[in-house]
């Protein structure tokens, strides 16, 4: 049985002409519109309502993705996604009843989710950089196991995964490279790895390997923090950023090492990548986007004020919150 809200979807698409995956990346585009509009123009009227709106789409876009992460039986991303539509109508309800006197954590809430969707949706719009950041990660994998003698890799010919089937080198491929003019194949543009010896190893490299989600989450709450000083907010990000990008190249030599070398170890029915790639990377990274969060906190005491409030009523309906807080 189809999910229906996706096979809605498709049937829109099929009526209008276009392929899905360009609708759904139409919704996430109107989503960030109006999340953007009540952000930047928090004093409008208009503003809750545009950004309940944006919180709708946006949910509904990522509730979208939850069927791929089924397939690939990537359960914490199931979780995730297929928790972002309900999130999404409660903060879109969140706004409109309290659209006289709006909560300062909620506004930056908007802006958070807005500078982290656009760079990411910028670069994988644009062919050219969806490309080099692809190539810059397999790159970077590369030389971490050259460096930590992990064994002799080499880089394959950058690749593009057809929407119908099949892969062809970039240099077949005759799509725009300046704009996404039409859709791809699950795998976008991606980097197959291979031994010294030209033998291939089953780990490519996407887009969603370069580590740029949680990179733009942090990228996303920092800027938004209009109240703070960019001093303070550049130097937070001098700080997550590289630090987010070297954990994530040691991730990936991690899997490619435990994939290649352990390729008949199985786990309750799982090979070593789902395992690596699945369950212990993911728990990994979440453990550490915590701690830079934690990190965070002393210099940006602002964030942590408006984390904190935006978990307040689901910490208040857990029975959690302390008594002083709930009088206050």
């Amino acid at each position: 049985m189809q999910e229906p809200l996706g096979t809605l979807v498709g049937l829109l698409a099929d009526s209008i002409g276009i392929a899905d995956v360009s609708l759904k990346l139409l919704i996430c585009a109107l989503g960030a519109i109006g999340l953007g509009i009540g952000f930047h123009l928090r004093e409008r009227w208009f503003a809750p309502y545009s950004s309940a709106f944006g919180w709708v789409l946006l949910g509904l876009f990522l509730y979208l993705q939850s069927p791929h992460y089924v397939e690939i039986s990537d359960p914490i991303l199931v979780l995730m996604t297929a928790s972002a539509l309900p999130v999404g109508i409660a903060l879109g309800v969140w706004e409109v009843r309290n659209w006289e006197d709006i909560p300062e954590a909620l506004v930056w809430f908007r802006g958070c989710v807005v500078w982290a969707v656009v760079p990411y949706y910028v670069v994988y719009s644009i062919p050219l950089l969806n490309m080099a950041v692809v190539h810059a990660t397999a790159w970077n994998t590369e030389i971490m196991l050259e460096f930590a003698g992990l064994g002799g890799y080499q880089m394959g010919p950058m690749m593009v995964d057809l929407l119908h089937g099949g892969a062809v080198p970039v240099s077949e491929w005759q799509g725009n490279r300046w704009i996404m003019a039409e859709p791809l194949g699950e795998n976008g543009f991606f980097v197959p790895l291979e031994h010294s010896d030209g033998t291939v190893v089953s780990v490519s490299f996407i887009l969603a390997c370069s580590g740029l989600q949680s990179m733009i989450v942090f990228v996303g709450a920092i800027v938004a923090l209009g109240r703070v000083d960019w001093g303070r907010r550049l130097r937070a990000l001098m700080i997550a950023i590289p630090t987010i990008h070297v954990l994530n190249v040691f991730r990936n030599a991690g899997i490619v090492w435990l994939t290649d070398n352990y390729t008949d170890w199985t786990f309750l029915g799982m090979g070593m990548f789902e395992f690596a790639h699945s369950y212990a990377a993911k728990f990994a990274s979440l453990f550490a986007m915590f701690l830079m969060a934690l990190a965070l906190f002393d210099l940006l005491p602002e964030l942590h004020a408006n984390i904190m409030r935006m978990l307040r009523p689901v910490m208040k309906s857990l029975g959690l919150e302390s008594t002083e807080r709930s009088s206050t």
